[in-house]
């Protein structure tokens, strides 16, 4: 796809949307063969790899917001993948957790994952794959701490 020119100041920028865009959709199009939504599969990692969770928890560790992780959790719920219990340690909080009928989709989730990794990364030599995750982690990272620091990523552009 061509770079339009009022984005030419930004053509990094411009490809990363235009990937972001492109991998969600395929996700999307592997994630629905097995009952899930783009996201609901990160949450569902989480939980497989830390154990149950509050739902604050959740958003923090997704860096989503309240209402989206609500709906997720709920779906995940109503679709037999997670459950709500009491918090041991909080009353007012619940943990959610994985179900035991969740652990035959983690396999699929994994298998998923990976044909998205390779469809992405078709034609990439192993040392392309390794310069191309390396340099999106510093992007990963430059992007962080501009937002961390608003004042320096709303600053003036001059």
């Amino acid at each position: 796809m061509a770079v339009p020119a009022s984005a030419g100041s930004g053509p990094i920028s411009h490809a990363i949307f235009r990937v972001a865009r492109l991998h969600r959709m395929l996700a999307g199009q592997l994630l629905r063969r097995v009952g899930l939504h783009p996201g609901q599969e990160l949450v569902m990692m989480q939980l497989w790899e830390l154990g149950p969770q509050r739902q604050a928890d959740l958003v923090r560790l997704l860096d989503s917001d309240a209402a989206t992780m609500t709906r997720t959790v709920r779906r995940l719920e109503t679709a037999g993948f997670v459950r709500r219990r009491p918090s041991p340690t909080d009353k007012r909080a619940s943990l959610i957790e994985p179900t035991p009928a969740s652990h035959a989709l983690r396999r699929e989730v994994e298998q998923l994952w990976g044909r998205l990794e390779s469809l992405a990364t078709t034609g990439l030599s192993p040392d392309e794959r390794r310069e191309t995750l390396r340099a999106l982690e510093g992007i990963e990272a430059a992007l962080s701490a501009a937002v961390a620091s608003p004042d320096q990523a709303t600053g003036p552009t001059r």
